[in-house]
Protein backbone atom coordinates (compact mmCIF):
# COMPACT_ATOMS: atom_id res chain seq x y z
CA UNK A 1 0.00 0.00 0.00
CA UNK A 2 2.81 2.40 0.90
CA UNK A 3 4.57 1.65 -2.39
CA UNK A 4 1.34 2.30 -4.32
CA UNK A 5 0.92 5.62 -2.51
CA UNK A 6 4.49 6.59 -3.40
CA UNK A 7 3.95 5.70 -7.06
CA UNK A 8 0.71 7.70 -7.11
CA UNK A 9 2.56 10.67 -5.61
CA UNK A 10 5.28 10.39 -8.26
CA UNK A 11 2.72 10.14 -11.05
CA UNK A 12 0.95 13.29 -9.88
CA UNK A 13 4.30 15.07 -9.52
CA UNK A 14 5.25 14.10 -13.08
CA UNK A 15 2.08 15.53 -14.64
CA UNK A 16 2.29 18.61 -12.42
CA UNK A 17 5.92 19.12 -13.49
CA UNK A 18 4.84 18.87 -17.13
CA UNK A 19 2.24 21.58 -16.65
CA UNK A 20 4.72 23.81 -14.82
CA UNK A 21 7.35 23.37 -17.55
CA UNK A 22 4.88 24.68 -20.13
CA UNK A 23 3.62 27.59 -18.03
CA UNK A 24 7.14 28.66 -17.04
CA UNK A 25 8.27 28.46 -20.66
CA UNK A 26 5.35 30.60 -21.82
CA UNK A 27 5.92 33.34 -19.22
CA UNK A 28 9.70 33.21 -19.61
CA UNK A 29 9.63 33.53 -23.38
CA UNK A 30 7.14 36.38 -23.18
CA UNK A 31 9.32 38.32 -20.72
CA UNK A 32 12.56 37.79 -22.62
CA UNK A 33 11.51 38.03 -26.26
CA UNK A 34 8.50 40.36 -26.22
CA UNK A 35 9.71 42.79 -23.57
CA UNK A 36 13.45 42.83 -24.13
CA UNK A 37 14.25 42.06 -27.76
CA UNK A 38 11.51 43.17 -30.18
CA UNK A 39 10.90 46.34 -28.20
CA UNK A 40 14.62 47.28 -28.50
CA UNK A 41 14.49 49.03 -25.15
CA UNK A 42 18.09 48.10 -24.41
CA UNK A 43 20.47 49.79 -26.85
CA UNK A 44 23.89 48.18 -26.59
CA UNK A 45 26.64 50.77 -26.15
CA UNK A 46 24.23 53.66 -25.53
CA UNK A 47 23.31 53.92 -21.85
CA UNK A 48 21.55 57.27 -22.28
CA UNK A 49 19.29 55.90 -25.03
CA UNK A 50 18.57 52.84 -22.91
CA UNK A 51 17.54 55.06 -19.98
CA UNK A 52 15.30 57.09 -22.28
CA UNK A 53 13.64 53.92 -23.63
CA UNK A 54 13.01 52.63 -20.12
CA UNK A 55 11.32 55.87 -19.10
CA UNK A 56 9.21 55.91 -22.27
CA UNK A 57 8.16 52.25 -21.90
CA UNK A 58 7.85 51.91 -18.15
CA UNK A 59 4.68 49.79 -18.24
CA UNK A 60 6.22 47.31 -20.66
CA UNK A 61 9.28 46.91 -18.43
CA UNK A 62 7.09 46.40 -15.36
CA UNK A 63 5.21 43.67 -17.20
CA UNK A 64 8.54 42.04 -18.00
CA UNK A 65 9.67 42.15 -14.38
CA UNK A 66 6.34 40.71 -13.19
CA UNK A 67 6.65 37.91 -15.75
CA UNK A 68 10.14 37.05 -14.57
CA UNK A 69 9.03 36.91 -10.95
CA UNK A 70 6.15 34.60 -11.90
CA UNK A 71 8.51 32.43 -13.95
CA UNK A 72 10.98 31.88 -11.12
CA UNK A 73 8.23 31.33 -8.57
CA UNK A 74 6.92 28.60 -10.86
CA UNK A 75 10.47 27.25 -11.16
CA UNK A 76 10.67 26.70 -7.41
CA UNK A 77 7.51 24.58 -7.48
CA UNK A 78 8.79 22.78 -10.60
CA UNK A 79 12.04 21.91 -8.83
CA UNK A 80 10.05 20.45 -5.94
CA UNK A 81 7.90 18.38 -8.33
CA UNK A 82 10.97 17.01 -10.10
CA UNK A 83 12.50 16.08 -6.76
CA UNK A 84 9.36 14.17 -5.73
CA UNK A 85 9.41 12.36 -9.07
CA UNK A 86 13.12 11.50 -9.11
CA UNK A 87 13.91 10.99 -5.42
CA UNK A 88 13.35 7.22 -5.63
CA UNK A 89 15.91 6.95 -8.45
CA UNK A 90 18.78 8.51 -6.52
CA UNK A 91 17.97 10.76 -3.58
CA UNK A 92 21.44 12.32 -3.30
CA UNK A 93 21.67 13.25 -6.97
CA UNK A 94 18.11 14.58 -6.92
CA UNK A 95 19.03 16.79 -3.96
CA UNK A 96 22.16 18.01 -5.76
CA UNK A 97 20.06 18.97 -8.77
CA UNK A 98 17.63 20.79 -6.47
CA UNK A 99 20.47 22.78 -4.89
CA UNK A 100 21.88 23.78 -8.30
CA UNK A 101 18.45 24.90 -9.51
CA UNK A 102 17.72 26.82 -6.30
CA UNK A 103 21.04 28.68 -6.63
CA UNK A 104 19.97 29.53 -10.19
CA UNK A 105 16.63 30.87 -8.95
CA UNK A 106 18.20 32.83 -6.08
CA UNK A 107 20.71 34.58 -8.35
CA UNK A 108 17.95 35.38 -10.83
CA UNK A 109 15.76 36.91 -8.12
CA UNK A 110 18.62 39.10 -6.89
CA UNK A 111 19.16 40.28 -10.47
CA UNK A 112 15.46 41.07 -10.80
CA UNK A 113 15.56 43.14 -7.60
CA UNK A 114 18.53 45.20 -8.88
CA UNK A 115 16.77 45.56 -12.22
CA UNK A 116 13.61 46.80 -10.52
CA UNK A 117 15.49 49.30 -8.31
CA UNK A 118 17.30 50.78 -11.30
CA UNK A 119 14.02 51.12 -13.18
CA UNK A 120 12.40 52.85 -10.20
CA UNK A 121 15.08 55.53 -10.16
CA UNK A 122 15.02 56.04 -13.92
CA UNK A 123 11.23 56.30 -14.11
CA UNK A 124 10.63 58.51 -11.05
CA UNK A 125 10.91 62.22 -11.84
CA UNK A 126 11.72 63.11 -8.22
CA UNK A 127 14.55 60.58 -8.14
CA UNK A 128 15.89 61.75 -11.48
CA UNK A 129 16.44 65.26 -10.15
CA UNK A 130 18.92 63.93 -7.62
CA UNK A 131 21.24 62.45 -10.29
CA UNK A 132 23.50 64.06 -12.88
CA UNK A 133 23.84 62.63 -16.41
CA UNK A 134 26.80 60.45 -15.48
CA UNK A 135 24.93 58.89 -12.58
CA UNK A 136 21.90 58.27 -14.78
CA UNK A 137 24.11 56.45 -17.25
CA UNK A 138 25.46 54.35 -14.38
CA UNK A 139 21.90 53.45 -13.38
CA UNK A 140 21.01 52.42 -16.90
CA UNK A 141 24.14 50.26 -17.04
CA UNK A 142 22.60 48.23 -14.21
CA UNK A 143 20.20 46.93 -16.85
CA UNK A 144 23.17 45.51 -18.75
CA UNK A 145 24.33 43.71 -15.63
CA UNK A 146 20.93 42.02 -15.53
CA UNK A 147 21.73 40.24 -18.79
CA UNK A 148 25.27 39.44 -17.62
CA UNK A 149 23.94 37.92 -14.40
CA UNK A 150 21.83 35.54 -16.43
CA UNK A 151 25.01 34.05 -17.85
CA UNK A 152 25.72 32.73 -14.36
CA UNK A 153 22.06 31.77 -13.93
CA UNK A 154 22.25 29.70 -17.12
CA UNK A 155 25.30 27.83 -15.79
CA UNK A 156 23.44 26.66 -12.70
CA UNK A 157 20.39 25.87 -14.84
CA UNK A 158 22.61 23.70 -17.03
CA UNK A 159 24.10 21.89 -14.03
CA UNK A 160 20.75 21.14 -12.40
CA UNK A 161 19.05 20.24 -15.65
CA UNK A 162 21.85 17.85 -16.61
CA UNK A 163 21.41 15.91 -13.38
CA UNK A 164 17.61 15.84 -13.58
CA UNK A 165 17.78 14.56 -17.15
CA UNK A 166 20.38 11.95 -16.20
CA UNK A 167 18.00 10.67 -13.53
CA UNK A 168 15.16 10.61 -16.08
CA UNK A 169 17.41 8.62 -18.40
CA UNK A 170 18.43 6.19 -15.65
CA UNK A 171 14.86 5.73 -14.44
CA UNK A 172 13.36 5.11 -17.89
CA UNK A 173 10.36 7.22 -16.81
CA UNK A 174 10.43 8.89 -20.23
CA UNK A 175 11.80 7.80 -23.62
CA UNK A 176 15.58 7.59 -23.49
CA UNK A 177 15.96 9.74 -26.59
CA UNK A 178 14.12 12.59 -24.85
CA UNK A 179 16.28 12.25 -21.73
CA UNK A 180 19.45 12.13 -23.84
CA UNK A 181 18.37 15.27 -25.68
CA UNK A 182 17.86 16.92 -22.29
CA UNK A 183 21.37 15.97 -21.17
CA UNK A 184 22.85 17.23 -24.45
CA UNK A 185 20.95 20.53 -24.42
CA UNK A 186 21.78 21.15 -20.75
CA UNK A 187 25.50 20.50 -21.26
CA UNK A 188 25.48 22.66 -24.40
CA UNK A 189 23.96 25.55 -22.44
CA UNK A 190 26.45 25.04 -19.61
CA UNK A 191 29.52 24.96 -21.85
CA UNK A 192 28.35 27.87 -24.01
CA UNK A 193 28.02 30.14 -20.99
CA UNK A 194 31.55 29.30 -19.84
CA UNK A 195 32.72 30.01 -23.38
CA UNK A 196 31.08 33.46 -23.23
CA UNK A 197 32.75 34.21 -19.89
CA UNK A 198 36.16 33.23 -21.26
CA UNK A 199 35.68 34.80 -24.71
CA UNK A 200 32.99 37.54 -24.64
CA UNK A 201 33.27 38.01 -28.41
CA UNK A 202 31.56 34.65 -28.85
CA UNK A 203 28.32 35.96 -27.33
CA UNK A 204 26.89 37.24 -30.61
CA UNK A 205 27.67 33.90 -32.26
CA UNK A 206 26.45 31.59 -29.48
CA UNK A 207 23.32 33.42 -28.28
CA UNK A 208 20.46 32.72 -28.83
CA UNK A 209 21.42 29.44 -30.57
CA UNK A 210 22.66 27.85 -27.33
CA UNK A 211 19.22 28.29 -25.75
CA UNK A 212 17.34 26.70 -28.64
CA UNK A 213 17.97 23.03 -27.75
CA UNK A 214 17.02 23.42 -24.08
CA UNK A 215 13.86 25.35 -25.01
CA UNK A 216 12.88 22.49 -27.31
CA UNK A 217 13.74 19.99 -24.56
CA UNK A 218 11.67 21.68 -21.87
CA UNK A 219 8.66 22.11 -24.17
CA UNK A 220 8.85 18.47 -25.32
CA UNK A 221 9.39 17.22 -21.77
CA UNK A 222 6.52 19.37 -20.53
CA UNK A 223 4.08 17.96 -23.08
CA UNK A 224 5.27 14.39 -22.49
CA UNK A 225 4.96 14.52 -18.69
CA UNK A 226 1.63 16.34 -18.82
CA UNK A 227 -0.10 14.09 -21.35
CA UNK A 228 1.82 10.80 -21.12
CA UNK A 229 3.04 10.94 -17.54
CA UNK A 230 5.99 8.99 -16.18
CA UNK A 231 6.42 5.26 -16.80
CA UNK A 232 7.04 4.30 -13.18
CA UNK A 233 7.67 0.58 -12.48
CA UNK A 234 5.22 -0.80 -9.93
CA UNK A 235 7.94 -2.60 -8.00
CA UNK A 236 10.24 0.40 -7.68
CA UNK A 237 11.90 0.78 -4.28
CA UNK A 238 11.87 4.13 -2.54
CA UNK A 239 15.24 5.85 -2.00
CA UNK A 240 17.14 3.39 -4.19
Amino acid sequence: MENQANIASQSKAARFAGLLYLIAMATGLFAEFYVHFPSSLIVKGDAVKTASNIVANERLYRIGIANNIITFAIDVVLIWALYVLLRPVNRNLALLAVFFRLVETTIACVAIINYFVAMQFLSDANHLKAFDSGQLQALSIMHYTYALTFTVVAIFLGLGSTIFNYLLFKSKYIPKVLALWGIFSSLLLLMSQFAIIISPDLENIIIPACFGPIVIDEIALGFWLLFKGANIPRNELLYS
